[in-house]
């Protein structure tokens, strides 16, 4: 049985954290180029960017239900 100390919880919280702000920046970025690209350039290319966006967002979903 392994005992976790309450430091080693807050270090992988903060490593979490790190991550999902990564990821929610890549979104946010790709959001906003998708958008921009969607109305001044192509539909087309625009909704794929954004559905690319879509998948940062969905993996940063992620790691915020593993960090719980």
């Amino acid at each position: 049985m392994e005992i976790r100390s309450r430091r080693d919880e807050d270090s992988m919280k903060q490593k979490f954290f790190l991550i999902r702000n990564i990821l929610n920046t890549i979104f946010i970025i790709g959001a906003i180029v998708g958008v921009l690209l969607y109305f001044f350039y192509s539909n087309t290319i625009g909704t794929y960017v954004i559905l690319g966006a879509m998948i940062f967002k969905m993996a940063e979903c992620c790691f915020r239900f593993l960090g719980k």
